[in-house]
């Protein structure tokens, strides 16, 4: 028989009372096949953090049959739940029914009219975001309680010696055959920027919504920051964004880039800096004092402005947690924090060149591949499915991803600049097809029908290599095509399924029946 066991070192972490009220950590499970076979080890499983990566690999690991330990480090939930997905979700949804109710030529035309000022609460929308996260952190411990796990308060800490695992709170060290590091990811603050959480702030800061600035200058145009000018425009805020790189929103599809920024800020209260860093930062006092930005020329380095705002939000990507994680007495050596692993997510002990560390695996925001909560999950399955024997290798061009603005924008794969020269490397030629909301009878309904759905695939096989939306739930219309992506499915077969009528997913529909020439009402 095959005895297995595993320890996830995770960012999230937590500390709740175990199985049947039992609150003695550590904890040995006697019960274990492994424990009373050999006694070797102290869980089949051991976990230590628990975002959503750790998590779902704890899940994962339970439905195996395994004995399974959680070091939480004090943060059950982890970034996405606490300080990230989930709160930000939160405070779009408020700000955005603000921005709706604030819209009266959209309510005219919808027939309905709206007497008096639209107020808000402040307090109101930040407490909506807290109770949120406490919530969903709740639902988190009591599914890994009731499945059996065991949680641990202290974080995970390698000892250089194979299959032990020290718990930072108490000293115990445990000892699991398997150890997955699952550290998750901090906000990276750049040299020279002064944060004090107040008036200069990461998303941490951010999220608590301390105060509604009347100009706000955000640094970076990723993700986040178009997220947070989304809440702060529809809270009555103006926005400034700083971005370093040439063209605001870089990492996006560069004719969804286009749509963007007309329909999330040509017509907002935002301007922009590009080609520009944000050299020096220096807090201000909420009323008092402004904070002051030092911008320098992105190439030349050269002092080019000095502007004033209310409040600074500093959303320059994020860096791997993994400082005093005791890798470097596991020989283990990373690349600006990142940890380098192979397709089944083992560690490898160096990027280039490196060899299998045994018995030592990486999810999550730390390895850099992916980082994204559901890919962390995605990546905390796998590596129990390699664990227990059962090669698993994550596709991660079928993995999707989202920006909750108003609309939405929403993609899988390659941009279509990246799938160009994929097809030129490889061989094969592009096809593209596109689907617009304009023409869509539920959007037009909703009267919100700006937005268009590009499809890229390959011509000779119609295989479905990409997808870009930006529209309307373009957030939740992107699963189809990530399906699509995941599974091999063809243009040709995607344009015979039928899509619900009247839905937004005929936007996808009249995408997949252009690339073969049909055409959709």
């Amino acid at each position: 028989m095959r005895l297995t066991a595993l320890i996830l070192i995770g960012s999230a972490s937590a500390f709740v009372h175990t199985k049947h009220a039992r609150a003695i950590v550590p904890f040995f499970d006697t019960n274990s096949a492994l424990f009373m076979e050999t006694g070797e080890f102290d869980f089949d499983v051991a976990i230590i953090g628990c975002g959503v990566g750790g998590h779902g690999a704890a899940l994962h690991s339970r439905a195996q049959g395994l004995s399974t330990a959680v070091f939480a480090g004090g943060d059950v939930g982890g970034t996405c739940v606490n300080r990230g997905c989930v709160p930000s979700k939160a405070l779009l949804a408020a700000s955005g029914r603000v921005r709706d109710m604030k819209d009266s030529s959209h309510l005219e035309s919808l027939g309905i009219e709206v007497d008096g000022e639209i107020k808000y609460s402040r307090q109101g929308i930040a407490d909506h975001a807290k109770n949120l996260a406490n919530r969903v952190k709740g639902n988190l411990e009591n599914s890994l309680v009731g499945l059996g796990c065991e949680v641990v308060e202290g974080r995970g800490v390698l000892t250089g010696i194979p299959h032990e695992v020290k718990d930072s709170a108490t000293g115990k060290v445990f000892r699991a055959k398997d150890i997955i590091l699952a550290p998750g990811s901090i906000p990276f603050v750049p040299p020279g920027v002064e944060v004090d959480e107040k008036t200069v702030y990461t998303s941490d800061g951010a999220l608590e919504l301390q105060f509604v600035p009347e100009w706000v200058a955000i640094i970076g145009s990723g993700y986040i920051g178009l997220e947070f000018s989304d809440v702060y425009t529809a809270l009555g805020s103006e926005v400034t964004f700083i971005e370093a790189l040439p063209n605001l929103m870089p990492t996006f599809d560069k004719e969804i880039a286009k749509q963007a920024e007309r329909l999330l800020i040509r017509d907002r209260p935002i301007d922009y800096r590009t080609g520009v860093f944000a050299a020096e930062v220096t807090p201000g006092i909420p009323g008092e004092k402004p904070v002051t930005i030092k911008m320098i020329d992105a190439t030349t380095k050269e002092h080019v402005e000095t502007i004033e705002v209310d409040a600074a939000m500093v959303a320059t990507g994020r860096v791997p947690n993994t400082k005093d994680m005791g890798l470097e007495e596991m020989g283990i050596e990373t690349q600006r924090g990142f940890i380098a692993v192979n397709e089944k997510m083992q560690v490898l002990t160096k990027h280039e060149g490196g060899e299998i560390v045994p018995n030592v695996y990486c999810i999550g925001d730390a390895n850099g591949k992916m980082m994204l909560a559901h890919a962390a999950s995605a990546q905390g399955i796998s590596a129990i499915e390699n664990i227990a024997g059962r090669e698993h290798i994550v596709n991660h061009d079928a993995v999707p991803a989202a920006c909750f603005t108003h609309p939405e924008i929403s993609m899988v794969g390659p941009t279509e600049e990246q799938a160009m020269e994929l097809a030129k490397k490889e061989g094969w030629t592009l096809g593209k097809s596109q689907g617009s909301f304009r023409a869509n009878s539920k959007a037009l309904a909703e009267g919100e029908g700006n937005g268009m759905a590009k499809v890229l695939f390959k011509k000779e096989t119609g295989h479905v290599i990409a997808v870009h939306i930006i529209g309307l739930h373009a957030a939740d219309l992107i699963q189809e095509c990530a399906n699509a992506v995941a599974a091999g499915t063809t243009v040709q077969e995607l344009s015979m399924m039928v899509h619900t009528h009247p839905t937004l997913s005929e936007v996808m529909d009249e995408a997949f029946k252009g690339a073969v020439g049909m055409s959709a009402h």
